[in-house]
């Protein structure tokens, strides 16, 4: 790995938002392209790529402490037993994050119409998701109740016979996932039944017209009741073109297995882009021209809940505009520069970052991302860099390092 050097909080240097490197002889790696979203939720963009980002999955309450010995740090002193409603469940926070960095974004979702659920559309709406997909059920919502350990957060998860897990064929249509750029799935609705096989179904007859990505984001104690669970994750994880796990859900998956050797494996096996993250070191991350580690971005942690998934939105954010998304864009896709896509993992480490810095799943803005990536950027200029050096930004002599 090359040299690193400190350089106050904000971002990444090397090719952050609008000015990412440009792979030799194709201009779809260049830049941001620009998007314009229809009435009905659809959107041209720079590069031919037309449609939407779908994403299929649950949405639940994290029921997060507000004082006590389970509070992150800085929030002591509320009493042990006062917990915050918060909207959350990873595929709903990806849906967010997306909107957020400018994307037009369906959310096809089983919401209850219970209290909760009320919150749970509040918040995609008040995003821009568009929730033409988004499905009213009878059943409670799902509710997770989240503490916080030495690794990170600790979810205690109250899913029995709730809303997120009883798809039908008929309910997936309602995202008109014919009219997709790509198709997002992730975590316990792609395995848990009776909803997880209409889930990978979708997915199969979607494969031919859009791009599909996945992030198991595991959850062991629910993943075991279900017997197959591994043998359904790999089957979805054959099926898509961009795959993102973190070193524990592989550790789950296939114990002994390392990061690299998964994402080859990965590739290998039909992915055009495969991302493994490790925490404190960084990304691993593989694609048919190459492998490469993105470092981790330094941050003080305020709680961790939801910035792997800002990870996989400003990931997807950045394949959306260099217009690599779609079925006819995967042939490029499958050719992307190693050098783009290493431009696109830094974003998506300084988005994590910045949900890290924040109470809940919180993902940044286009904006706010933007902002960070440039403050990096003036810290760099100022601080006489050479060539080739990369950048691991720190915010304080206590911070703590966190990477999706």
């Amino acid at each position: 790995m090359r040299g690193e050097h400190d350089v106050g909080a904000g971002g990444v240097v090397g090719a952050g938002l609008g000015g990412s490197a440009r792979s030799a002889g194709d201009a779809s790696s260049a830049g941001s392209a620009t998007n314009s979203a229809g009435a009905d939720g659809a959107a041209t963009a720079v590069g031919g790529v037309g449609t939407a980002v779908a994403v299929v999955g649950e949405t639940l309450i994290d029921l997060l402490p507000v004082g006590g010995d389970d509070s992150p740090a800085g929030d002591q002193g509320s009493g042990p037993d006062l917990y915050q409603a918060v909207p959350g469940g990873s595929p709903a926070n990806v849906a967010v994050g997306l909107a957020r960095l400018g994307v037009p974004t369906r959310m096809a979702a089983r919401i209850s119409g219970d209290p909760p659920g009320r919150i749970l559309r509040d918040r995609l709406a008040a995003a821009g998701v568009d929730l033409r997909g988004v499905v009213e059920a009878p059943e409670p919502s799902s509710l997770a109740l989240v503490t916080h350990g030495p690794d990170g957060p600790v979810y205690d998860l109250r899913l029995h016979a709730t809303a997120d897990w009883q798809w039908t064929e008929t309910e997936l249509k309602r995202a008109e996932p014919e009219t997709l750029a790509a198709l997002h799935i992730g975590s316990l609705a792609a395995v848990l039944p009776p909803g997880g096989h209409e889930i990978t179904a979708l997915v199969r007859r979607t494969r031919g017209t859009a791009t599909i990505s996945y992030d198991p984001n595991i959850r062991p104690e629910q993943m075991a009741v279900v017997p197959d669970a591994r043998a359904r994750i790999r089957t979805l994880l054959g099926l898509a073109d961009v795959v993102k796990l973190s070193d524990a859900d592989l550790a789950w998956l296939d114990p002994g297995v390392s990061p690299t050797a998964f994402a080859r494996s990965a590739v290998a096996a039909g992915a055009a882009v495969a991302v493994v993250t490790r925490g404190a070191d960084g990304a691993v991350a593989a694609c048919a021209k190459g492998l490469f580690e993105v470092p981790a971005v330094h941050v003080d942690v305020v709680d961790t809940v939801g910035a792997g998934d800002s990870y996989m939105s400003t990931l997807l954010s950045g394949l959306h505009s260099r217009g690599l998304l779609g079925a006819e864009a995967r042939p490029a896709l499958h050719e992307i520069d190693p050098a783009a896509l290493e431009a696109v993992l830094q974003d998506a480490a300084l988005a994590a970052a910045i949900t890290c810095g924040r109470r809940g799943s919180d993902p940044p803005t286009k904006e706010e991302l933007e902002r960070a990536a440039g403050q990096s950027i003036v810290d760099a200029a100022s601080a006489s860099a050479t060539p080739g050096t990369r950048w691991r930004v720190v915010s304080g002599p206590s911070a703590r390092t966190w990477s999706a």
